[in-house]
């Protein structure tokens, strides 16, 4: 035990002078040369000119003058945080040949070693002004990120085209933007231009204002006045797409009468409701306070029956112009677009906006209380196999656009993703079952829609708020312990499913063997084989799976999203013969055999599930009229 004993020691001696002797840098301080932004007007007019004809590329050329005040250092800024996306999305690394000049001579330049989105130069004495020239250089293909470019139209989003002085809130920077588009074509935005030839001279704004304004533009084009203050702005990838049935317009027209109705007052000048009707072009659906960006597949007015699912697009961005640009979340709103957003009340900011979205669909007409009962069943029953609520909070799902922006999840169901809009949504929904209950029938949610965004006709600027003021101004229409409503529904963990606002309002979720048409009409649309509330997965593409749920029967037997189903009981995969063994698995109590394909090995496996189709739909309890019809009754 002594030899032990001293050889342990000798080897600490020996170790400890090795250990000692490593590097141990300190960290390198860096300094922020970046100016903070101040509410104080930018000296001169920026001058920004876009030319929009390089279809073949679908490159977007950019020369722009930024006036100048003094010779010295000077910073410009590339969009990073943009309004809407709820995080730092700027398409930085589609800015390609940048040069910078000044008195005619080229101007060096450095982009900021921490904040990439920043270019750092110095202006020489005498100049008046810096041009920036640079191409933005967009998607080609989808793995490149959202395509703005087709044959036959574009989508030009201004901060994807310019720069801006950094030190100064956005709102103060003035700007004049012209672009160019292809010849022959039209173009809308929700800032008013004046068409040059191809070219359309924009009217002279701030750069906040600017950003917010969008431009679709394309050979095929139809404008539908829905109000003396709202336009449909149809582009489409070819004319027989613009055939909008005077009854279909009659419905987009209704979703502004109700809306209005709803606040008592709008939010704008004048709105442009921007419609592509494209395959093509990226999906978006994208507020602003003026207009709105929107994407529906080819047949949206061809083939209205079967264009269901895009039916709730305009009504929800629309709603926007209230939810969301008028009334803001304090901690979302910032003076420029490098301060970061927090999105903590988002709950609240797309969590109502989607309640709306459904709300304004059904009353307009966009589709019948039947089809709005059926996708509320879709929307609950996803919530209800949510586990990933036992440990997460529907507030820190408001977090997602910045932890993940979008980006796929192995296990959504366990992970949760931006459940605040569909969860808050659901909230929202007992909120209204609350405020009937407590008013005795005599009030809705209404009223707090009209208190809370219904003020100051014609103000489209920012009102923000905090989760105090949303208190308040439930308190205000009916007294209620809406903190501790709110706290124990939003911010607290909270395993059940968010099933008491349909129940408060006379309706329960149930499910049948037989899907809604909503249902179908979703699968259709997605292109996959919905079996979540049976197997627990969903067939996506080429019979690979597109999600499976966290320790449901699929779960279980083995699967995830790396795996595809080459058969089912012995016959080759399709999403019927998937739904023919679950119905035998349910009469004969066998268990559904499957061969899968992961990579290049294959594996058989069985899943031991009974319990046959199940399919979501809401069944009335209420007598009479319930809460919730009431609620999607048209004004």
């Amino acid at each position: 035990m002594l030899r032990a004993v001293a050889l342990a020691l000798l080897l600490s001696s020996v170790a400890a002078p090795a250990l000692a002797q490593n590097s141990a840098p300190q960290p390198l301080r860096f300094e922020d040369r970046i100016p903070s932004p101040r509410d104080t007007a930018y000296p001169g007019t920026m001058k920004l000119d876009v030319d929009a004809t390089d279809l073949d590329h679908g490159i977007f050329r950019v020369k722009q003058e930024i006036p100048v005040a003094k010779a010295g250092h000077l910073v410009l800024l590339y969009p990073k945080w943009l309004p809407g996306k709820h995080s730092a999305r700027g398409e930085i690394e589609k800015l390609a040949g940048l040069v910078f000049r000044a008195n005619g001579q080229v101007i060096p330049w450095t982009r900021d070693p921490v904040d990439v989105f920043a270019f750092h130069l110095d202006v020489p004495k005498g100049a008046r002004s810096v041009t920036a020239e640079f191409q933005f250089v967009s998607a080609t293909v989808g793995n490149q990120g959202r395509i703005v470019v087709t044959p036959n139209l574009l989508n030009l989003q201004w901060p994807a085209v310019s720069l801006y002085p950094a030190g100064y809130f956005t709102r103060r920077i003035a700007i004049e933007a012209r672009a160019t588009y292809p010849a022959g074509w039209s173009a809308v935005s929700g800032l008013p231009a004046e068409k040059q030839g191809d070219s359309y001279v924009y009217r002279k704004t701030d750069y906040d204002t600017l950003v917010d304004s969008p431009v679709f533009a394309g050979r095929y084009y139809k404008e539908f006045p829905l109000s003396p203050k709202v336009d449909l702005n149809v582009f489409a990838d070819s004319a027989k797409e613009l055939a909008a049935p005077d009854e279909v317009i009659a419905k987009h027209k209704a979703i502004v009468d109700q809306a209005v109705k709803l606040y008592g007052a709008e939010h704008y000048d004048h709105y442009e409701i921007l419609l592509a009707v494209s395959d093509q072009i990226g999906g978006i659906g994208l507020e602003h306070h003026r207009s709105s960006e929107n994407q529906v597949e080819p047949g949206y007015f061809t083939d209205w029956d079967n264009a269901l699912p895009d039916r709730n697009l305009i009504p929800h961005e629309y709603d926007h112009s209230w939810i969301g640009k008028f009334r803001r979340g304090a901690d979302l709103w910032t003076p420029d677009f490098r301060t970061p957003m927090r999105d903590s009340l988002l709950w609240a900011y797309e969590g109502l906006d989607q309640f709306w979205g459904y709300v304004l669909g059904a009353r307009s007409g966009m589709y019948s209380r039947a089809q709005t009962l059926d996708a509320l069943a879709g929307i609950a029953a996803n919530l209800a196999v949510r586990e990933g609520r036992t440990w997460r909070s529907v507030e820190d799902t408001t977090n997602d656009p910045v932890i993940t922006a979008r980006a796929p999840k192995g296990w959504v169901s366990w992970q949760r993703s931006e459940d605040y809009y569909n969860e808050g949504m659901m909230v929202w929904l007992e909120a209204d079952a609350v405020i009937r209950e407590q008013s005795h029938g005599t009030k809705s949610i209404d009223d707090f829609a009209r208190a809370f965004a219904g003020f100051g006709d014609g103000d489209w600027g920012v009102a923000t708020y905090r989760y105090e003021d949303v208190v308040r101004t439930l308190e205000s229409v009916v007294h209620y312990d809406w903190k501790g409503f709110l706290d124990a529904r939003i911010y607290q963990v909270r395993p059940e499913p968010p099933l008491a606002g349909l129940e408060r309002n006379g309706y329960r979720l149930v499910y049948t063997d037989a899907p809604t048409g909503w249902f179908k009409a979703d699968e259709k649309s997605r292109k996959q084989t919905n079996l979540r509330y049976s197997l627990g997965l969903v067939l996506g593409k080429d019979n690979g799976l597109s999600e499976v749920l966290w320790d449901g029967p699929a779960f279980k037997a083995g699967l995830t999203l790396a795996d595809t189903i080459v058969s089912v009981n012995g016959a080759a995969t399709t999403g019927e013969r998937l739904k023919d063994a679950i119905t035998a698995a349910k009469a004969d109590g066998k268990p559904i055999q499957l061969v899968v394909k992961r990579g290049d090995a294959y594996r058989e496996l069985a899943i031991d599930y009974h319990g046959g189709l199940r399919y979501p739909r809401l069944e009335k309890i209420a007598t009479g009229e319930a809460g919730l019809d009431r609620l999607l009754d048209p004004k």
